[in-house]
Formats: C-alpha cells, structure tokens, sequence
C-alpha cells in the first residue's frame, strides 16, 4: 500500500510508515497528515499488525511540520485557520500516542520541531547515532503544539531544551535525557525497529495493550492530557498575537532569510548569534 506522501508496508506482524516527502527533508504538511491518518486507521483495522513502525525517507526523519497556514486580512494568519491547523497537527501527533497498537519512531539525521514531538509520541524512539534533535520554535515565534516533554523528560530539561530553540540535541544526549530509548549506528536504525518491534510482537497481544493503556493513563490521572489541551490553547495565542518584534522579525525573515532575521533579534537584546538555523 502507497499512499503518495505516506509509504505504508507489512513486515509480518509489523506496520511500517513512512514519511516519504524526501526533497523537502519529510516536512509535514497538510496532505501527508491526512495520509498518516489513513494509514493508521488501516494497522489498527488490521488484526495481523501488532506495532506500528514510523520512520522517514531520504536523508532525514523530519525537518519539522509545515507552517505554512491560510490568512486573512493584511496577509496576517486568520485565526481560525491557525486553530484548525494546530489542532489537526496535534491530532496526529496524539494519535501514536493514543494507538491500540505499539507504535516505534525509528529516527536519522534530523527529528526537529514538532516532527520531535510526534516522535516522542511514539511508545519508543530509537535514533541513529547521527540524528539531531531540536525545537528551535521560540525562534521563529511559535509554540509547541504537543507539550508531551515535560511529562517524558523533566521540566527543567523541558525548558532547557524548549526555552533556548535548541535545534542541534545530538543523538547520545537525547539518549541520556530519556527523549529516546535507544542509539543505533545509521545502517543498523531500522533492523533495530524490526528486532524491537519483534520482540513486542511476540508477546502477549492483550497483555500488551493494556499495559500500554495502563502507563498512558497514569499519565492521565495525573493531569497530563488536560495539560497538553491548555498548552495547545497557549500556542494558540502565540501564532495569532502580532507584536512589533514579531512583525519586524517576520518582515526581515520573508526579505532575507532566517539567519538574518535571527541575527537582527539578537543584536536588539546584545546577544550574539549562533548561526544556526533549521
């Protein structure tokens, strides 16, 4: 099964999708969310599949997720456009989470912004050891629209990594913070999801999804999912509210590029710029 922008395959008891936008580093866009969303309503309904296996084409995982949204009057964002876009990208992103069926990320070379965050959503994450992580949103000016690393990482290291944009998280540090479950060498990433995935394939099919459910709400009970809903309200506000240094930022981002328009935000505050961009 091909269904254009999402690769969709049986390995035995195994689901593989696969983010197949290559020429544009898989970054998510509107098409390619609603093609996860039928290959995932295709291994759930099939009882031969016992995990789902998320992996991307190419040369990367991810770059990100499109930001690309509809405006209204002045080429500013409509708001209710801005609603429905981070409200379907939180959608999916929740859908690995909420899944029947185990769901793995295997990762490379990039796994940035909220493409990161679908990958976390995954029950496990295995990286290539040349993968980078980030979530360099705040540079840009936007927000996070599934808020899951506090309750997988830590708040302190949350805020490290969200509050700075940190955009180049290596693989073995990812490791050590518990964003990920596992580092494999680039050519070993997806025999290590087949061995995994096998090995959770193999037991008890009951047995494991109600454990899965059972973690999953813990979570719950102790208010994470309400938390994620408030949190998607608060990005909200950042994508819709214009303020003079958003509006000059994004003026000098459409002019001349990102590094630039980064570069400009640092001299206002007498910090030098790194350079870095996604």
């Amino acid at each position: 099964m091909q269904d254009g922008l999402i690769g969709y395959e049986r390995h035995d008891a195994l689901a593989v999708l696969t983010l197949n936008r290559p020429e544009k580093l898989n970054a998510i866009n509107a098409a390619m969310i609603d093609g996860l969303h039928r290959t995932l309503d295709a291994a759930e309904a099939d009882d031969g599949v016992r995990v789902v296996v998320l992996t991307g084409a190419g040369r990367a995982f991810s770059s990100g997720f499109d930001l690309d949204m509809e405006t209204g009057g002045e080429g500013r964002p409509d708001p209710l456009a801005v609603r429905r876009a981070l409200e379907n990208d939180f959608r999916v992103i929740m859908r690995f989470w909420d899944c029947p069926k185990v769901t793995i990320a295997a990762v490379h070379r990039y796994c940035l912004g909220s493409a990161m965050e679908l990958a976390v959503a995954c029950d496990l994450t295995i990286a290539a050891d040349d993968c980078v992580f980030g979530a360099p949103e705040v540079r840009f000016g936007s927000g996070i629209v599934a808020m899951l690393l506090p309750w997988l990482i830590g708040p302190k290291r949350a805020k490290q990594l969200l509050l700075t944009g940190e955009d180049r998280l290596p693989a073995a540090e990812a490791l050590q913070m518990g964003l990920v479950s596992q580092v494999v060498a680039p050519d070993r990433l997806m025999d290590a999801a087949f061995e995994l995935g096998g090995r959770i394939a193999a037991n008890d099919r009951l047995a494991v999804s109600l454990t899965k459910q059972a973690i999953n709400r813990s979570l719950d009970v102790a208010g994470m999912r309400q938390a994620l809903l408030q949190a998607l309200e608060l990005d909200v506000i950042i994508e819709t509210t214009e303020t003079a240094e958003s509006r000059e930022f994004n003026a000098i981002l459409k002019r001349d590029g990102a590094k630039a328009a980064i570069a400009w935000r640092s001299a206002q505050t007498g910090q030098r710029t790194s350079g870095k961009t996604t």
